[in-house]
């Protein structure tokens, strides 16, 4: 199996669910993966989709591109309700970890993990990562002092999310990684290019938006 195919183990629930199931077959056949659907209520209903390509990489000629295909999708699969602001945006620096290759590429960085179900009480773990064992992820919560005693295995079945936590460390690595690919979409939006028929652009960011400030919003 190649990174290209490797499945999202962490996924979303609900309308997240169904989106992702519409968008991910697309964006596979443009060469990227998906990584996150986010429907949020606030200003507006908005539909985050977040991709990358295989080796994590994500420029704003590809958000543009993978908007444009996935907009005339959606408008005919309509799995939300409503007008709603389509984003496509990568996963930024602290990005959510949906696959096992996630956990192992990023070993030695600070995750904040949340559970389905509680282990002793707890839902939220934030530490080192330390890798993949079989169907756990191994993390090292605590002062570095009880090492030993502190790592935890997380069954990757029982979490509802992980993302990495911003730091030095990730913030340089990230530094010498955009010097070898300039213009990586960080965390923003690609706009649409707003040429669909009306009813079509409800979906699109453009459209929404002007209908916002017609509101006053």
């Amino acid at each position: 199996m190649t990174l290209a195919d490797e499945p999202r183990l962490i996924t979303e629930p609900g309308r997240g669910a169904r989106v992702a199931a519409i968008v991910e077959p697309v964006l596979a056949e443009l060469g990227y993966r998906l990584v996150r659907v986010r429907i949020s209520g606030s200003a507006g209903c908005t539909v985050q989709i977040m991709a990358e390509r295989p080796d994590g990489t994500m420029t704003i000629e590809d958000c543009e591109a993978a908007s444009r295909a996935l907009s005339p999708v959606l408008d005919v699969a309509d799995p939300i309700e409503g007008p709603y602001r389509l984003e496509l945006s990568s996963p930024g620096i602290d990005r959510p970890l949906v696959r096992r290759s996630d956990f192992d590429h990023y070993a030695g960085h600070i995750a904040l993990i949340e559970m389905l179900v509680p282990i002793d009480g707890r839902r939220r773990f934030r530490g080192d990562l330390v890798g993949t064992d079989g169907e756990y992820v191994r993390i090292r919560c605590g002062e570095p002092a009880a090492i030993a005693a502190a790592e935890i295995r997380l069954r990757i079945d029982d979490i509802s999310e992980a993302r990495l936590v911003l730091s030095d460390a990730l913030v340089a690595q990230s530094l010498r990684r955009s010097k070898h690919g300039d213009k990586t979409a960080k965390g923003g939006a690609a706009p649409d290019d707003g040429r669909r028929q009306p009813k079509q652009d409800m979906t699109a960011a453009g459209q929404a938006r002007r209908a916002s400030e017609s509101k006053g919003d």
